[in-house]
């Protein structure tokens, strides 16, 4: 039993650890912004918002999005242990987490996601993971935007000078002090209609519009 906590204590000091390494290594980066205020606008006046990105390209956006953490934005991740520490960068940079994906958990962890999205009006989605395919738009997102009338908002990133994992998704790190830029696309409504052939056109199209957007 002593182990077993300590094993707890020693992960979570090592994750707290990871998320100001984290931090600290994003501040390098020369950020733009491009196209964030038309969506910001429609969340302040009480419009619900659901940021998506390709998992990809998440990572570059983490040192930002801390300065979403006032409107309570919620984030479904993985029960994987990948996904453990995953969470609690997100915790830290005061992301609310809901742990659950397709292949476990996943319909508890969409509830509490469409809930979580009713009060507080905004979260983010990663439309293609934990384990992809690459550039397949899965359903979850269309779930919550029909469950919730939340408009999606694409979100691409990019950078000057950066590596590509050798993993399923070619993860996208960029090297430090490299140029990132951060693109919000415009607002989609992918709301209306109740029909299978409603929700596959939907997601298709969510798909058509970021597909772009995936580096090579």
């Amino acid at each position: 039993m002593f182990l077993k906590k300590y094993r707890y204590f020693l992960a979570k000091r090592i994750q707290g650890a990871l998320y100001y390494l984290i931090r600290a290594y994003s501040w390098t980066f020369r950020l733009q912004i491009e196209n964030e205020m038309t969506w910001m606008d429609h969340l302040q006046k009480g419009g619900r918002i659901l940021l998506c990105c390709w998992h990809q390209q998440f990572f570059p956006a983490i040192y930002h999005f801390k300065t979403y953490a006032i409107y309570h934005p919620a984030l479904m991740i993985s029960q994987s242990k990948d996904g453990d520490i995953i969470a609690r960068i997100a915790e830290k940079t005061g992301w609310h987490t809901v742990r659950g994906s397709s292949s476990r958990d996943g319909g508890k962890a969409l509830r509490e996601m469409i809930e979580h999205l009713r009060q507080y009006g905004f979260a983010g989605h990663v439309v293609d993971g934990p384990r992809g395919p690459a550039g397949i738009v899965k359903a979850g997102v269309i779930r919550l935007a029909q469950a919730t009338g939340a408009l999606v908002v694409p979100l691409y990133a990019s950078a000057d000078r950066c590596w590509y994992f050798n993993s399923w998704d070619r993860f996208l790190l960029p090297k430090p002090f490299a140029r990132v830029k951060l693109s919000f696309g415009e607002m989609v409504d992918l709301s209306s209609g109740t029909s299978e052939e409603d929700f596959e056109n939907h997601r298709a199209r969510l798909e058509e519009i970021m597909k772009p957007g995936l580096q090579p």
